[in-house]
């Protein structure tokens, strides 16, 4: 089960909008007879690649997958099928398919073919591959992570006012260097690795001038497309963003100047416009997300300073946070906090973080958790 999680971890940035799937086949002498990983290119679902490469040493043979054979006809076959079909005597799979066209019933014909089912093994490993999928899968919007650097006192900003700082609206990096460690920052490559999109405000690109791009040198099926929320088109041409534009930036704005918006989308950006949101005076995030879940987006990194950071929360549109915390304390009412804006009024209504993971990168360490789980369907969100 473990080169099964291992195989499905390998289809990292090429199955979206679809699962990340491995198998292993072993044989009654318990031997590995076959294994696969899905890509969403490679068409072939990782259980039927692991059965081809099996051949006749699939009968009466184990297959162990991190998620349930899928029973309808999609862009393949039935898997449930084909492992029918070639004489396989046990199914050890991690988890449910979440998705409600399968979701059990994978396992339910399986059983009813006289095929032993076992379910559970590394299931909270299983879930965390694919909870990006199961999000989208059942709500037809991506899993949104909220994604920051800062201070032991939650600062990610020393006080703006210097250009060489970033501003309320930028990024975490201080005056002569990053606050977070270069460990850290590695691993931020790989949370937008794992993302379909990335999302910043525009303070973010006048202040700090990001490329906002995947550096981790993997292949991946789709480009990370770049998200910016610029109600009024303040974008500047000259910044590396628009100038390395390849039909892989997207700004969402609320007032469309119509010159700056043909120079925009004369550079290869597309420009969509949308409201306000309620409050906050930024395009409404809860229908941009509802728009990167119509551009099959299944998961989405925010990286912006403290007034988008707010938004989200206040949104509503936040499933989950990746903090890290650099062993550094600014201090000081002008220094810029994780999340500005209002902020919640009482603690009751404080955004509530449940089932913390920490993780250490160099000298910092991260906290990893969710406002609610990607496995619930929409109604649990409203």
């Amino acid at each position: 089960m473990r080169q099964a999680l291992d195989l499905a971890r390998r289809g990292t940035g090429l199955t979206s909008p679809g699962a990340r799937v491995g198998a292993v086949v072993v044989d009654s002498s318990g031997n590995i007879a076959g294994t696969g990983s899905y890509t969403f290119d490679g068409i072939k679902h990782a259980e039927i690649l692991a059965l081809d490469q099996a051949g006749s040493r699939a009968n009466g043979s184990t297959i162990y997958l991190n998620l349930e054979p899928h029973c309808h006809q999609g862009r393949t076959p039935p898997c449930t099928d084909a492992i029918i079909a070639a004489g396989i005597k046990r199914v050890v799979a991690a988890m449910a398919d979440p998705n409600p066209k399968v979701a059990g019933k994978g396992f339910a014909q399986l059983r009813a073919a006289g095929i032993t089912v076992e379910t559970g093994l590394f299931e909270t490993e299983a879930r965390r591959i694919n909870e990006a999928f199961a999000r989208y899968i059942l709500t037809g919007l991506p899993l949104v992570t909220v994604k920051s650097g800062m201070t032991l006192d939650g600062k990610i900003a020393p006080p703006p006012g210097d250009s060489l700082n970033p501003s309320a609206l930028g990024a975490t990096s201080a005056t002569g260097g990053w606050i977070t460690s270069v460990e850290a920052r590695a691993h931020v490559q790989e949370l937008r690795h794992e993302s379909d999109a990335i999302m910043v405000g525009v303070g973010t690109i006048i202040a700090d001038d990001p490329l906002l791009t995947d550096r981790t040198g993997l292949p991946r099926r789709r480009p990370l497309l770049r998200v910016v929320l610029d109600s009024r088109l303040r974008c500047p041409l000259e910044s590396r963003l628009v100038k390395t534009a390849k039909d892989d930036v997207l700004i969402f704005c609320s007032f469309a100047e119509e010159n700056k918006r043909r120079m925009l989308e004369e550079r290869g950006i597309r420009v969509e416009q949308v409201p306000l949101g309620s409050s906050n005076g930024r395009p409404d995030l809860t229908r941009i997300a509802v728009r990167l879940g119509e551009l099959e987006i299944t998961g989405l990194l925010i990286e912006g300073g403290a007034l988008v950071n707010w938004a989200a929360l206040a949104a509503g549109i936040v499933d989950k946070v990746f903090l890290y915390y650099a062993p550094k304390i600014l201090a000081g009412a002008g220094s810029v906090p994780f999340a500005g804006g209002e902020g919640f009024r009482r603690l009751s209504e404080a955004a509530q973080v449940k089932n913390i993971v920490l993780h250490r990168f160099g000298e910092d360490f991260a906290v990893e958790g969710y406002l609610r789980d990607p496995y619930a369907p929409l109604e649990a969100h409203i």
